[in-house]
Parts: structure tokens; C-alpha cells; sequence
């Protein structure tokens, strides 16, 4: 019965959306109100013994076809900085790897039995265990029936949280102390805001908006340093940093163009644009920051070699995932342990599927792995890779989904792969994030509201 209060829960949620449509805040306190008493009735949310199952051999899947632009080799600019994945190329990772791991299960993507130093810094416990949540820890209701289409813990932070929304402003929360409240409004974009994100030193958010303008923000006073509208005057639909220098923010807008900005002098960097064959709606560095990876509204995504040295654009790559599927998100990970490294990619597609690829080379080259199903149409619904995977045998992945839930995957499941589901959304889940240590999960969904959860203490 330990589950019971949450299935509740989350057929309150959804019954709330219909009795109180003109009073969101009441059914905010109500769920609150009420996830306090089923879990004094039932206990904390563990669905553990719903999910369990054995470790299985990954089944091997085939390459994508992936186009190249230009045969010659490029150049992969400057120096490799301290911080980067390896000093080798793509191609030798995947060779250390084949030579460390022969024994391990075909297509592995983690390390596996042989990785008991890795395992033993997070515990020897199954991920099942380590993903069972307690139940709701918070609820924000302060951009409700205005979706919050994504937001994002700072880095190496436990507390602080931000969100932007579709009501044309962003919320930058804190959690502890307790209570959990709205630190700082940032206020300024006469639109939507479609996308933001956190710089390395979490002193400035960078947020961008269908008004046409990007703007960068003081995180400690919610004041707007600069505004630099696009030349083009067209909507711009996300951002990111370029990891190892965040005098660089890399922008993509709804005339499917790609455009590097120095957000010191608000001016576009020279050689840093690129165009797509659709709208830009997703954006995603790997952690070196030398392949950034593009995903627009025709189902395409594209890989792009970075030059550290004068933030130039070369074209790479490029993979139809699905014709006329918008690319919603699109998140990389390093996958960096003592005994393996796998560079991977998380796509949202718009499939009614998950997808997982790896990077196979220096050019951003993708090969499909494998895919989950989940309920995903037409919403622009996120996902994440856990940040403490590459210390546990297995790794999870956790999305949003069109069906109002939360799923948590586990990569190295060949079948019954879903390790966890938190239900108590209203409306699709848009985007979650973890904070650094796993402590915390925080999810959005369509009719503004953001539900932090919290993971039980073992």
C-alpha cells in the first residue's frame, strides 16, 4: 500500500483541474493539504516492488544514417581545456573502451559488474532503491495556468531553482531554508518565455523569449543587465552557454537560424551562425564544449564543430530522427567514470518514444541505442540524464510525459525498463531537473505548476 496515497494523489490533481478552474491557488493548497494526510495514512510513496526486475543484455541496434557536409577533415580548435572528456577523440574512447570491457554484455552503455569502485561511492543498491521518492516536498503555484515550459537547478546547488514561463517571466526559488519560497521574480520580456539557462557561477541566467529579445539577468536582485534583440526581429526559441566560456551564448530563433552572441557586448560573434532546415527548438553542448547539437521543428538534428578559439560554427552532421517531428529536447552526457566513458544523447521527438544514441566520433556522429515509450505528440516535453549515474551499476534517465507523469528509465533494461512513475501533474509534465546531489526532483507541467519531490533517505 505504500504507493496508494500517490495514485490518489494523482487522481485529485486531475479532478482539481475541473471543480476549481477559476481558483488555481485553492487547489494548489488542497494537494498539498491532502498529500500530507495520505501520507500519514499510507506511508511514503515507494513503488520499488512494482518496478523491480533483473538486469538484462542491452540488444544491439543499428546506425542511423547520418549526412555529411563536407568529406575533408576540420579542424577541432583550440586546446583541449582541463575540463574536457578526454584527451583523445571520440574514436579512442570507444577503443579504450572496447579493450577494458570485452566481457561486458553487448551494447552496455554503463559500467556494469566490474565497476565496484564506481558503485561503491554511491552505495550498493539497486536503482529502483535509489529513485523511490517520498512524496511532494514543495509545490509552486506562482505562474499557474501560464505552462512553465522549462526549469533548471543551479549548478552544483542544492537549493536554488528557476523556471521560466509562458506568462513572460521567470521565478528563481530556494528551498532551503524552509519554508521553500520565490527568492526573486525576473521580470522584462514583453512575451512568452520559451527557454533559459544558468551560467557555470550561477550569477547570471540568460533567458529568451517570443518577444525577439534575449536577455541576461543578475540572479541575486532579479535585475535585467542587458537586452539584445534578434536582427531579425523574430522569436527566439532557446539558449544555451557555451560551457567553457560563458561570455558565449548560443541562441536559435523561429527563422530556423543558429547565432553565437558575446552577451559582454550583446553583438553576434563573427562565423558563429549557422542555418537549420526548421525552426530552432532545442540546443545542447557536449561537455568539452566543441560539438554543440541543434534539433528543429522537421525532425532533423544537426551536429556542429565549435572553434574555442573565435566561437566559430562549422557544420557537421546531420540526422532525421522522423520527418516533420519537432526536436523538443535534447540533453548530452559524457558518461565519464573510473572505468568507462560512453558520450550519449537523450532526444525528445515527438515519437511517442524516448530516444537514447550514442556519439560515435568527433563530429557529432549519432547511433541510435535504444528507445523508451512514453506519451509524446505535439507538447514540447523535456528529459535528463540522473547526475549520479556514472557511479552505480546501471543508469537512469527521467522524462516528462504528455500523460501527466514523470518516468524514470533505466538504460541497461532490455525490457521493463521503467523504474519508477510519479503521478500528481494535471497536465502534461514538460520538463524535470535534479539537483546535484538527487536529493531533490523538480517537474513542470502544462498548467503552471511545479512540484518538487524528494527522494527517501536511506
Amino acid at each position: 500500500m505504500a504507493a496508494v496515497w500517490q495514485q490518489v494523489l494523482a487522481v485529485d490533481a486531475r479532478y482539481n483541474a475541473y471543480r476549481t478552474p477559476t481558483f488555481p491557488q485553492f487547489r494548489t493548497q488542497y494537494l498539498r493539504l491532502r498529500s500530507q494526510l495520505l501520507a500519514l495514512r499510507y506511508g511514503p510513496l515507494s513503488e520499488q516492488s512494482s518496478f523491480r526486475a533483473s538486469s538484462v543484455r542491452s540488444s544491439r541496434t543499428t546506425l542511423d544514417r547520418m549526412e555529411d557536409f563536407e568529406e575533408d577533415p576540420r579542424a577541432q580548435g583550440a586546446r583541449g581545456h582541463r575540463r574536457s572528456v578526454s584527451r583523445g577523440s571520440y574514436q579512442l574512447q570507444a577503443q579504450m573502451n572496447r579493450a577494458v570491457y570485452d566481457e561486458r554484455p553487448p551494447g552496455s552503455l554503463v559500467p556494469t559488474s566490474v565497476a565496484e569502485a564506481s558503485r561503491a561511492m554511491a552505495g550498493d543498491t539497486t536503482l529502483s532503491e535509489n529513485y523511490a521518492f517520498a512524496g511532494m516536498h514543495h509545490i509552486f503555484d506562482q505562474h499557474v495556468d501560464s505552462a512553465v515550459p522549462r526549469l533548471q537547478f543551479a549548478n552544483d546547488d542544492k537549493r536554488l531553482l528557476a523556471c521560466c514561463s509562458l506568462d513572460g517571466t521567470l521565478s528563481i526559488m530556494t528551498l532551503s531554508p524552509p519554508p521553500p519560497t520565490v527568492k526573486v521574480t525576473l521580470k522584462g520580456h514583453a512575451g512568452p518565455v520559451t527557454d533559459f539557462a544558468w551560467s557555470l557561477s550561477n550569477d547570471i541566467i540568460v533567458s529568451t523569449s517570443k518577444d525577439g529579445t534575449l536577455r541576461i539577468w543578475n540572479t541575486e536582485d532579479g535585475r535585467c543587465i542587458r537586452e539584445v534583440a534578434d536582427p531579425e526581429g523574430s522569436e527566439l526559441l532557446c539558449c544555451t552557454f557555451q560551457p567553457m566560456n560563458n561570455n558565449l551564448t548560443v541562441v536559435g530563433n523561429s527563422k530556423h537560424h543558429l547565432q553565437v552572441v558575446n552577451i559582454s557586448t550583446g553583438k553576434k560573434v563573427k562565423g558563429g551562425s549557422s542555418k537549420l532546415t526548421g525552426r530552432v527548438l532545442s540546443l545542447s553542448f557536449d561537455a568539452p564544449g566543441k560539438i554543440l547539437w541543434a534539433g528543429d521543428d522537421r525532425g532533423s538534428i544537426f551536429s556542429f564543430i565549435f572553434d574555442m578559439a573565435t566561437g566559430k560554427l562549422t557544420k557537421a552532421k546531420r540526422l532525421v530522427v522522423n520527418e516533420g517531428s519537432p526536436i523538443s529536447s535534447i540533453s548530452a552526457r559524457s558518461w565519464i567514470s573510473r572505468e568507462a566513458r560512453d558520450p550519449s544523447l537523450l532526444i525528445n521527438a515527438c515519437v511517442n518514444k524516448l530516444l537514447l544514441y550514442r556519439v560515435v566520433d568527433n563530429e557529432g556522429t549519432l547511433q541510435l541505442k535504444r528507445s523508451f515509450p512514453i506519451q509524446h505528440g505535439s507538447q514540447p516535453l523535456h528529459s535528463i540524464f540522473c547526475p549520479l549515474m556514472s557511479f552505480r551499476q546501471g543508469a537512469c534517465v527521467v522524462t516528462g510525459s504528455e500523460d501527466a507523469c514523470v518516468y524514470f528509465f533505466d538504460v541497461e533494461r532490455n525490457t521493463k525498463a521503467i523504474v519508477n512513475k510519479l503521478q500528481g501533474h494535471s497536465g502534461p509534465v514538460l520538463d524535470v531537473s535534479f539537483n546535484c546531489d538527487e536529493s531533490l526532483l523538480a517537474s513542470s507541467d502544462t498548467t503552471g505548476m511545479v512540484i518538487i519531490w524528494r527522494r527517501e533517505q536511506k
